[in-house]
């Protein structure tokens, strides 16, 4: 018999892990695309007191495993005189992995199961929740895959990620496919960057990898003189008075690339242009900048690396896509 969270509006349903026994399934905030549960109702799904559930979660919020600020909410209940804290799935799934009842158990062999098909398949497929968006679904993940030059191998993990963050964009890839996608531009507005900036941004960097053990001596070492002048160049670059890249966004993407794509360090472009995607978004005061998680930007500055160059365009535009 299936048990059930029963989080906040939505009456759609997703399922979570299937057992013997049958689904447990969860009612989904699609628009935030989680679910929330109370420490009560977790307990239920995995058959355990709830003292367990919360001494769990009170060390996976210590450690900060999770965000506690965007992965906890307070919401008022019926029948209750005071706020009763719901949790999103990110922390169901993190107390799933520390419980020991049978149901939890269960889950976890789910788990390993799924995260073996999203390495060895590069993705995996819920039918159910899919539905009538199969063929789109599928066709992302073909989209996504055809970014990369022939015959290239990109860790499944990275493609996964980005599979992710463009599922509810089918339109954008379909237009990255006809050669026809247009850069986002959300934020217009004046923003100064000079070489000297960036570098020293970078240089901070740099200490502090090596401080952690982290880095070399190398990382970050210019190639060549005025290789990120040249780049801040291009960034800024401006026609009849005019910028080239109108927005923060393709000025962000566009950094992104170049730092990522030219190489103009002896050792760390890949890290150090990804940091210099944030700082410039944080530096310009970018409305968006938080929506690409460190593990999207991961997999979409190692796309960049992969990408053909000839594709330039399409990629910058599709980091814009994602600041929207």
């Amino acid at each position: 018999m299936s048990k059930k969270l029963q989080p906040k509006l939505p009456e759609k349903q997703v399922v979570i892990y299937q057992a013997k026994s049958g689904a447990i399934e969860l009612k989904g905030d699609f628009e935030s695309e989680s679910i929330w549960a109370s420490q009560a109702q977790i307990a239920d799904v995995f058959q355990t007191e709830r003292s367990v559930i919360t001494k769990h979660i009170r060390n996976i919020l210590k450690n900060e495993e999770i965000d506690e600020k965007s992965n906890v909410q307070k919401m008022h209940i019926a029948n209750s005189d005071k706020p009763v804290a719901f949790y999103s799935l990110d922390i169901v799934l993190a107390v799933g992995y520390r419980t020991n009842s049978r149901v939890a158990i269960e889950f976890r062999k789910w788990a390993t199961k799924t995260l073996r098909e999203h390495i060895t398949k590069g993705y995996t497929i819920n039918r159910k929740q899919i539905g009538k968006n199969y063929d789109a679904f599928m066709k992302v993940v073909s989209d996504i895959q055809d970014l990369l030059p022939e015959n290239t191998v990109l860790d499944p993990k990275n493609i996964l990620e980005l599979v992710k963050e463009f599922s509810g964009t089918w339109m954008s890839l379909d237009a990255y496919d006809k050669d026809s996608l247009s850069p986002i531009a959300t934020t217009k507005k004046s923003v100064s960057l000079s070489s000297k900036e960036l570098l020293e941004a970078i240089s901070n960097l740099r200490e502090e990898l090596i401080r952690k053990g982290e880095a070399t001596d190398i990382f970050a070492q210019e190639r060549f003189i005025g290789g990120v002048e040249g780049i801040v160049g291009n960034v800024m670059q401006s026609f009849a008075g005019k910028p080239l890249y109108k927005s923060v966004e393709e000025k962000a993407a566009h950094l992104l690339y170049f730092l990522v794509k030219n190489h103009p360090f002896t050792d760390g472009n890949k890290r150090s242009g990804a940091f210099a995607f944030v700082w410039f978004l944080r530096k310009a005061k970018a409305k968006n900048f938080r929506n690409i998680s460190p593990p999207t930007l991961t997999a979409l500055t190692l796309l960049i690396a992969e990408s053909n160059p000839n594709k330039k365009e399409q990629m910058t535009a599709l980091v814009t896509q994602l600041l929207k």
